[in-house]
């Protein structure tokens, strides 16, 4: 199973449309995505706050940029980012 982080805030139309790409390309099974929304955090809003929405695997780190689709999603997901 894939364990994941959106890096998000609230009234984020761009973090609206990222999580519309997960829920079009990933089911319940295959993946575990939390919203983080990064308000609450000053080191994530100094880090992704022009950034987001960005997609982190919580195991080893790596990151999805926005604008992402599903072929990029998968990708990312078949490159190893796996728990």
């Amino acid at each position: 199973m894939f364990k994941l982080d959106l890096m998000t805030t609230e009234g984020c139309h761009l973090c609206d449309q990222a999580i519309g790409v997960l829920q079009q390309n990933l089911s319940a099974d295959q993946v575990e995505v939390d919203l983080v929304d990064i308000v609450y955090d000053p080191a994530l809003m100094e880090r992704y706050a022009e950034r987001i929405p960005v997609l982190v695997c919580r195991d080893t780190g790596r990151e999805l940029a926005w604008p992402f689709d599903g072929q990029a999603l998968i990708a990312f997901l078949q490159q190893g980012v796996s728990g």
